[in-house]
């Protein structure tokens, strides 16, 4: 079985025909899905498709190309639904977005990571160009760990995560042979430090060009990974299950 740490079933791309995605990624061997809110408006749908699907678990969180619409109101909201989710994410920094409010970012990024400090809770973190200044909040807020969703940062970044707490996720970037340095650190980094991922409907494998990304690619993304670090794709599926369930949880 897999896990994907990150697909947004929420999204609106998968509204004429989400329960046949999730079916097909289920008899494709994906067993669990993290679907994680981005801004209040989205909450209700993400819980609700949760609670409805009981393969899928919610986590909730103000991303950070979304604070300029949010409110410190919001905040509390996500206060009140902390106790329903296994993470506070999506959060963090984007500072690929020149001209987004980095400030602004910070204020509820380290705001949320308080949060989830309170309840105990992992958290999901964006991480664009912004690797430094997370770690350097992390250090401060001192959360339990998480995932940093989508790694595309350096060797020594990547291992001050994972003295954090944190796994890395890797997905369809990796199966890009130009992505150089993604798909290096994907074969040299612990396996016990890397979890699997779709972003879906975003951030499409490359073995299907520009189509709608969805959970049921996760196995050949995980055959990447797999040949990528020279095992079988049972050993790849054990471990990041594994380090998925350890991470934020998961029965």
């Amino acid at each position: 079985m897999l896990v994907d740490t990150h697909c947004h079933l929420d999204a609106a791309e998968f509204d004429p025909d989400r329960a046949q995605v999730i079916e097909r990624a289920r008899m494709a061997g994906v067993g669990a899905f993290v679907v994680p809110g981005v801004e209040r408006k989205s909450f209700g749908n993400v819980l609700e498709l949760c609670a409805a699907e009981l393969a899928c678990h919610p986590a909730l969180g103000i991303h950070p190309l979304y604070v300029e619409e949010a409110s410190f109101e919001d905040l509390d909201y996500l206060r009140e639904k902390a106790l329903e989710v296994v993470a506070i994410g999506e959060i963090g920094l984007d500072f690929f977005v020149e001209h987004y409010d980095r400030n602004l970012q910070v204020d509820y990024f380290e705001a949320q990571l308080k949060i989830a400090r309170e309840f105990d809770l992992p958290v999901l973190l964006h991480v664009r160009r912004s690797q430094d200044a997370i770690l350097a909040s992390l250090r401060k807020a001192k959360v339990k760990g998480g995932i940093a969703h989508a790694f595309n940062g350096s060797l020594q970044q990547a291992e001050e995560f994972i003295k954090l707490g944190f796994k890395l996720g890797f997905g369809g970037a990796m199966t890009y042979e130009r992505a150089t340095k993604i798909r290096h650190l994907a074969e040299i980094l612990p396996l016990e430090s890397i979890v699997l991922e779709t972003d879906s409907p975003d951030m499409p494998p490359s073995f299907i060009g520009k189509n709608r990304n969805s959970p049921e690619y996760l196995p050949k993304i995980a055959e990447v990974l797999a040949n990528l670090r020279k095992i079988t794709v049972d050993e790849v599926a054990i471990a990041t299950t594994e380090n998925a369930r350890e991470v934020l949880e998961l029965e």
